[in-house]
C-alpha cells in the first residue's frame, strides 16, 4: 500500500540528548529514554554509525599506525568487487551488496584511533532495534538505519537506507494510472531512502544528533519483511557494471578458459562496436584460434608506433564491450617475432 500522509502533513523530530555510544551499549534504551513520546506509526531513523559502534563494527588504529593505510586495508577487506578506482578513491561493492565509495568506512565523528565499518547486517540491526523499542515503549514503529552516500553523476551527499524494518523499502506504483490517463510502467519510489534523507535535515552532520523520528505516514507493515534487499539492483539490470576508464585494472582476469558457444561472434561484435566508436583509428584485425578458444589479434601493417597505439585504443574499447556483455577476458601479449603481425591473444570465458 502506498504511504498516506495525514491531513496535518509529515513532521520530522530530532532526538537530542543521546550519549556517545560504544560497543555493547543499549541503543534502544537510550532512544526510548530520550524520546518517551514515540507513538505507533512513527519511523525511527538512526545513523548507521551509532549502530556500528554499539555492535563493535570498529577497526582499531594502533599507536604509530598510519590511519589512512589502515583505512585502505579495511576497504580491501570489506570489498567484494571494485567498480571503479582513481588514485586513492575506490567505488566498491561491499559484502552487504551496497555500491559505495570506500566501502562505506567512516573516519569522521569517531576517535582518531578507530574507523567505523558499515553494520554487518543493517536489516537485522533495524529489526532488533524495532523489537526492543516495542518492548520498552509499547509503540509499533518502523526503523531505518541510514548512511551517507554519494550519487552517480551528481555532486553532493545524501543519506540513504542501509537497513530497515517495519516499513516497505520500495513503494510500487507500476500499473497505476496518473491524472492524465497514463499507466505507470517503471515507477517505484525508494521510500526508506527518502525518509533517511529527510531525517538528516534535522540530524545534521555536525550537531551530534544521530536519531530522528518521522511522523505522519500511514503504512501497511510488509509481511514478510525483506528490509532493504529490494533496493539492490540485480547485476543483469545494471547497465553500468564497469567504468570504461577503470575496467582493465579493476577486472579479475579470467583463469582457465572453458569453451562457450558464441565466442568468435562476441569478439567480432565487440571489435565492430570499437571500430564504430573510434573511426579515426582504422585498425583491421584478423580473428584466429578457433580450435583453442582464443582470438589472435594482429597489427594491420608494420609494427610501428602509430599502428600500435591505434590497435591499443580499439582493443581497450573491445574489452570494455566484452565485459559489458558478460565475458571475462585475458590478454596475452605475444610481440611480433620474425616480423609476424601477431601481437597478442585474447582469451574469453563466461564472466557471469
Amino acid at each position: 500500500m502506498p504511504p498516506v500522509s495525514n491531513p496535518a502533513g509529515i513532521s520530522i523530530h530530532p532526538v537530542p540528548g543521546l550519549p556517545e555510544f560504544g560497543p555493547g551499549d543499549d541503543l534502544a534504551a537510550a532512544v526510548a529514554d530520550a524520546a518517551p513520546w514515540l507513538a505507533d506509526g512513527d519511523v525511527v531513523v538512526v545513523t548507521s554509525k551509532v549502530v556500528s559502534k554499539v555492535e563493535g563494527r570498529l577497526v582499531r588504529v594502533e599507536p604509530g599506525q598510519n590511519r589512512e593505510a589502515a583505512r585502505q586495508r579495511a576497504i580491501e577487506h570489506e570489498t567484494v568487487r571494485v567498480v571503479a578506482r582513481r588514485g586513492p578513491l575506490a567505488i566498491v561493492e561491499t559484502r552487504q551488496g551496497w555500491v559505495v565509495a570506500a566501502a562505506g568506512i567512516d573516519a569522521s565523528n569517531v576517535a582518531q584511533d578507530a574507523l567505523v565499518l558499515l553494520p554487518e547486517d543493517g536489516d537485522a540491526s533495524a529489526r532488533g532495534l524495532r523489537t526492543r523499542l516495542a518492548e520498552l515503549t509499547g509503540a509499533d514503529v518502523g526503523v531505518v538505519v541510514s548512511d551517507t552516500f554519494g550519487r552517480t553523476w551528481r555532486e553532493g551527499l545524501t543519506d540513504v537506507a542501509v537497513g530497515s524494518a517495519g516499513i516497505p523499502a520500495l513503494v510500487d506504483h507500476r500499473g497505476a494510472v496518473d491524472a492524465f490517463g497514463n499507466r505507470l510502467e517503471t515507477t517505484r519510489v525508494a521510500l526508506v531512502d527518502e525518509l533517511a534523507s529527510a531525517a538528516d535535515l534535522v540530524k545534521g552532520k555536525l550537531a551530534g544528533v544521530p536519531v530522528a523520528v518521522v511522523r505522519g505516514l500511514a503504512l501497511d507493515r510488509p509481511e514478510p519483511d525483506p528490509g532493504t534487499r529490494p533496493l539492490l539492483r540485480a547485476p543483469a539490470d545494471d547497465l553500468f557494471p564497469y567504468g570504461a576508464r577503470d575496467l582493465v585494472p579493476a577486472r579479475v582476469p579470467a583463469g582457465d578458459q572453458p569453451r562457450r558457444p558464441g565466442e568468435l561472434e562476441a569478439v567480432a561484435e565487440a571489435f565492430r562496436v570499437a571500430s564504430a566508436a573510434l573511426p579515426e583509428f582504422p585498425v583491421v584485425l584478423r580473428y584466429g584460434g578457433e580450435d583453442d578458444g582464443a582470438v589472435d589479434v594482429h597489427l594491420p601493417e608494420g609494427a610501428h608506433l602509430p599502428a600500435a597505439v591505434n590497435l591499443g585504443a580499439v582493443l581497450g574499447v573491445a574489452i570494455v564491450q566484452l565485459h559489458a556483455d558478460g565475458w571475462a577476458t585475458r590478454w596475452e601479449p605475444v610481440g611480433t617475432p620474425g616480423g609476424s603481425s601477431l601481437v597478442g591473444r585474447l582469451w574469453l570465458a563466461d564472466g557471469r
